[in-house]
């Protein structure tokens, strides 16, 4: 086990992140293997839409659990945003390119709340959260009076939003093209905000906070600012997952989001974020969407309904947090060994 750890490639990749990336390639064998039908480039397409607002939800929440905190409610802010900006381009009229900034900036706002909640208030992060979860879902239904939202379809006035997370076409031979362009965006996304974890000051302060807020503190790092942000970040994703959800599946619930939180935080996990804080991957976030999304979309191909998904992640989360846990204690027993043998050393000289 430790020569396979040592191994250059396994190293620069990362034990947990290899394993949830040959974990995603089994699974979508499996289902390639099991159904005929799955391997079909639709299923692919499918795949890919069921994948942009949990993946969008996962970029965001990574930060907060980087942390060492949690958010819990990303998923119904995802819908109160898109339900919002919705009702004001069906009943007021206010323009498509601006319902869509006015559903980032809603997500912002629940990231601020739930970012003062924590830093200003001292709340724990699962009750800044969850109170988050139930005033997005009672401000949802409050805006729209509980009647569903439908957002615009292709060439209807505003439609061309869609544009931004799939290109459907038919060309002269009558043969009709999909082009996933969520997919080029999330890529887009994911690079930018792996690149502000592992590479600018900001990610570094938000990882410090993970591993140790008071030595961070003490570093002279403005610890509420930085851990604010990373809850603005939570926000702000889970606006612009409010979008994707829109252009993918047109009609929005009031009420609807809670437990879409449960995919995106599993996603994260299950790619080799630590639960603890301190330790975040963007990459192996992205392996664990497309973990959740092939799950999603296959287990009907094998006549298996949904909630087995549930069942099967609540299985697999169990093992990521597990080999988590595990990691870290087999470091410290390792620290504890070494300093063992370094005092035995200083003793014999």
């Amino acid at each position: 086990m430790e020569k396979l750890k040592r191994n250059p490639i396994i190293k620069a990749i990362g034990t947990q992140r290899l394993i949830a990336l040959l974990a995603l390639i089994v699974i979508f064998a499996f289902f390639c293997l099991a159904s005929p039908s799955f391997r079909k480039y639709t299923t692919f397409i499918s795949i890919l839409d069921a994948s942009y607002y949990i993946g969008f939800m996962a970029i965001g929440v990574c930060f907060a659990i980087t942390t060492g905190g949690i958010d819990l409610s990303i998923g119904t802010v995802l819908v109160c945003s898109s339900l919002i900006s919705g009702t004001l381009f069906m009943n007021a009229g206010v323009p498509i390119a601006i319902c869509l900034v006015i559903s980032i900036l809603i997500g912002t706002l629940f990231g601020i709340m739930n970012g003062f909640m924590v830093t200003k208030m001292g709340l724990p992060p699962f009750v800044a959260t969850l109170a988050s979860m139930l005033v997005s879902k009672g401000i949802g239904s409050i805006a729209t009076k509980a009647q569903a939202v439908s957002w615009p379809q292709i060439g209807q006035e505003g439609g061309w939003y869609r544009y931004i997370f799939k290109i459907n076409y038919t060309d002269a031979n009558g043969i009709q093209h999909l082009i996933p362009t969520g997919f080029i965006l999330l890529i887009v996304l994911a690079i930018v905000m792996s690149t502000i974890l592992n590479k600018m000051r900001t990610g570094r302060y938000i990882l410090a906070l993970g591993s140790n807020k008071e030595a961070a503190r003490l570093s002279g790092v403005n610890v509420d600012k930085y851990q604010l942000l990373a809850y603005v970040f939570s926000g702000t994703f889970a606006g612009i997952a409010g979008l994707a959800y829109a252009a993918i599946y047109s009609t929005m619930l009031p009420g609807g989001g809670a437990g879409f939180e449960l995919d995106a935080i599993a996603s994260v996990v299950i790619g080799g974020t630590s639960m603890s804080g301190g330790v975040a991957t963007i990459a192996g976030t992205i392996i664990g969407v497309y973990i959740m999304a092939v799950l999603k979309t296959g287990l009907p191909f094998i006549g298996l309904m949904n909630y087995w998904q549930q069942l099967i992640t609540g299985i697999v989360l169990v093992v990521a947090v597990f080999m988590d846990v595990y990691n870290k204690q087999a470091k410290k027993t390792k620290v504890v060994k070494e300093k063992k043998v370094l005092g035995k050393k200083v003793e014999l000289s």
